[in-house]
C-alpha cells in the first residue's frame, strides 16, 4: 500500500457460536479445504493490497484458534455489539475507513473487497449485494397465501465498508438489533451504496455449506513451484553454517552473509514460486547491513512474502551437495530449524545431501552447492 493512500482496516467478526452449522465447535474454527475458515477469511483480506491490518472480533475463550500474530479483541453477546466493541478497539488509532466483513464468508474475493473501497471514494458506505431472482411468497399457517414484489430488493453481502469515524458515531448511537452494519449506517443518515454481489461469496450456516465453501476455495486455489539454487567457496574457518545449522569442518564458508548455502537455496525457491525474484533483489550484497547476517532473515522474510501474497508453504526439499562435511548426522536438526523459521510442520521439510562422486568444484573440496525446491499453495 502506498504511504499516501487511505488507512484500511479489516474489522472480521467471529463472537458468534455458529451452532446450526453442528461439528461441535463455531463454525468459524472448523476446517474447510485443510484450513479453518477464519483462516481463509483473515488470509483473503491480508493478501489485498490495500489493507493495512486485519482485527479479529472473538470470544476471548476461541483465542487458542488464532494465529499468535493475529491481533484480536473481545465481543459482545450480539453481532451489533461485538462490531462497536472492535470498532471503539480500533478508536485509539483510528483508519480512514474500515471493511467489517463476518467470519462466515471466506470466499470472498480480490475483486469484491475491490468494489467496496472503490465505492468509498463517493459514498459514506458501500457493501457488495445480489439481485433477488426467485419468487417471493407470504405465507400463513403453513400455506401460500400470495407473492411479494421483488422490486427493489437486494440480498445482503459483507464485506460493508465505512468512513470509519462515520459508522463508529453511527453505532455509538444505535440501540441495538440490527440486522448488518448498513441497518445501522442508514438509522444514522449515511449514504450506502451498493456494488456487485458475488454468488461464490456464501455464508456458511449449515453443515451443507462447508461442502460448497470447500468446492469454490479448491477452484480457486493455485499451486506454484519455484527451484532455489546457490554456490559457496571454501575458505578458512572452523565450521560451516548449513540450513541453519552449525556443522564443525576444517573450514568455512565465504560469503556476504553467513554463507548458509543451503538457507539461500530454499530462500530464492520460495521467491521463485512468487516470481519474486532473489535475495539479491530484495537484500542486495551492496548493502552493508546484510555483511556476515544471519540466513534465517532472508528465509523469514521470504515465507513471509508468500503469507502477504496469500500462500501457504506446501513443503520445500534441500538437497547439499559436498564431500564434506558429512551431512547425514545433522540432517534431522537442519530439518527442524527450517521448519521453524518458516513457521510449518516439520513434516513438510526435507533435507539430504549427495555428493558428485568427486567430479567438478564440490567433487574437489573447493565449495558448497545447494538445490532447493519449494511448493507453495493459496489463492493471491
Amino acid at each position: 500500500m502506498k504511504s499516501d493512500s487511505p488507512r484500511i482496516v479489516a474489522l472480521i467478526v467471529a463472537a458468534g457460536q455458529g451452532s446450526r452449522a453442528g461439528g461441535g465447535v463455531a463454525k468459524q474454527w472448523r476446517l474447510v479445504a485443510g484450513r479453518r475458515v477464519a483462516a481463509w477469511t483473515a488470509q483473503a483480506f491480508a493478501a489485498h493490497p490495500a489493507i493495512s491490518d486485519c482485527l479479529f472480533v472473538i470470544n476471548p475463550s476461541d483465542a487458542p484458534f488464532l494465529d499468535p500474530s493475529q491481533r484480536w479483541v473481545a465481543g459482545a453477546d450480539s453481532r451489533a455489539g461485538s462490531v462497536l466493541a472492535g470498532l471503539t478497539a480500533l478508536a485509539g488509532d483510528p483508519p480512514d475507513f474500515v471493511l467489517i466483513h463476518d467470519v462466515a464468508r471466506p470466499c470472498v474475493s480480490a475483486q469484491t473487497i475491490e468494489a467496496v473501497i472503490a465505492a468509498l471514494q463517493t459514498a459514506d458506505g458501500a457493501a457488495p449485494a445480489l439481485a433477488v431472482t426467485d419468487a417471493l411468497w407470504r405465507t400463513h399457517d403453513q400455506k401460500i397465501n400470495g407473492t411479494a414484489s421483488r422490486d427493489g430488493l437486494l440480498r445482503a453481502q459483507t464485506p460493508q465498508g465505512f468512513a470509519f469515524s462515520a459508522i463508529l458515531q453511527a453505532h455509538q448511537v444505535h440501540p441495538g438489533g440490527a440486522a448488518d452494519d448498513v441497518e445501522v449506517a442508514c438509522a444514522a443518515g449515511l449514504i450506502v451504496a451498493p456494488v456487485p454481489g458475488d454468488e461464490d461469496n456464501i455464508k456458511i450456516t449449515t453443515a451443507a455449506d462447508f461442502d460448497r465453501a470447500a468446492r469454490i476455495l479448491e477452484r480457486k486455489m493455485q499451486v506454484r513451484l519455484g527451484n532455489g539454487y546457490d554456490v559457496h567457496r571454501f575458505g578458512p574457518g572452523d565450521q560451516v553454517m548449513l540450513c541453519g545449522v552449525s556443522v564443525a569442518h576444517d573450514r568455512g564458508l565465504q560469503g556476504h552473509s553467513d554463507a548458509d548455502v543451503g538457507m539461500h537455496a530454499l530462500t530464492d525457491a520460495l521467491y521463485g514460486a512468487m516470481a519474486q525474484g532473489d535475495i539479491g533483489r530484495h537484500f542486495p550484497p551492496s548493502d552493508p547491513q546484510w555483511r556476515g547476517a544471519d540466513s534465517a532473515v532472508f528465509l523469514r522474510h521470504a515465507i513471509g512474502l508468500a503469507r502477504d501474497l496469500g500462500f501457504e508453504l506446501s513443503n520445500a526439499d534441500v538437497t547439499l551437495v559436498c564431500e564434506a562435511p558429512k551431512i547425514g548426522p545433522h540432517a534431522s536438526a537442519m530439518q527442524a530449524r527450517l521448519a521453524d523459521i518458516m513457521g510449518v510442520e516439520v513434516g513438510s521439510v526435507s533435507v539430504k545431501a549427495t555428493t558428485s562422486e568427486r567430479l567438478g568444484f564440490t567433487g574437489r573440496g573447493e565449495g558448497i552447492a545447494a538445490l532447493a525446491t519449494a511448493a507453495l499453495t493459496g489463492q493471491p
